[in-house]
């Protein structure tokens, strides 16, 4: 051994395994899905993104609490009014805190179409808990996991402010109050609420 590798510094490197990784990887995504359904605050992106592209939202067809279905592609078509789509589960706290307010903003703003979607959940659960909320606002059932996939929420809730033309304005993780939902439309679209 030379001089030179005898007072060579050496870079202390703490082994780390891979079921170690996994987990601190596992605690770091647990923390940040419990940080969007716990927060009071909800956390907001617009759209269009800075570089001036359009993000169009995912088009879907689910089964909804009326008995039928929809599907955002048809409801672009043939109502054309902007949408606002929110994604919950029956588990999810903040879900069942800011249901109330979303209800009674789609009774304030007829001119935006209400739609909640229950994703992570199964529907007989999710039913229940719209009974028991009393929620009158059209309600469907991700029963195929495809908003779920689509959409990719942080957490849960997460809503999505959707144009008539089917683009996303902004997304929104964590709760919503009626006066968000009131400066949200009125930004976006210049509608305000009906008295």
């Amino acid at each position: 051994m030379s001089v030179a590798q005898l007072y060579e510094p050496r870079i202390y490197r703490p082994h780390m395994s891979r079921p170690r990784l996994s987990l601190i990887a596992i605690a770091a995504a647990l923390a940040v899905v419990a940080a969007a359904c716990s927060s009071s605050e909800p956390a907001s992106i617009s759209a269009p993104s800075a570089s001036g592209d359009v993000e169009i939202a995912p088009t879907f067809t689910v089964p909804t609490n009326d008995g039928g279905e929809f599907s955002l592609a048809e409801d672009i078509t043939q109502d054309g009014r902007p949408i606002f789509l929110n994604l919950w589960a029956s588990w999810c706290f903040p879900c069942r805190e800011e249901m109330p307010a979303i209800d009674r903003s789609a009774k304030a703003f007829p001119d935006i179409a209400f739609l909640g979607v229950s994703v992570q959940d199964n529907t007989p659960d999710a039913e229940a808990f719209v009974e028991e909320i009393g929620v009158t606002y059209l309600i469907g059932f991700d029963e195929e996991n495809e908003l779920d996939s689509a959409y990719k929420p942080l957490g849960l809730p997460a809503s999505y402010i959707i144009s008539g033309d089917g683009v996303i304005v902004e997304r929104i993780f964590g709760k919503v109050t009626e006066e968000d939902l009131a400066a949200k439309f009125e930004q976006h679209f210049g509608i305000s609420e009906t008295p």
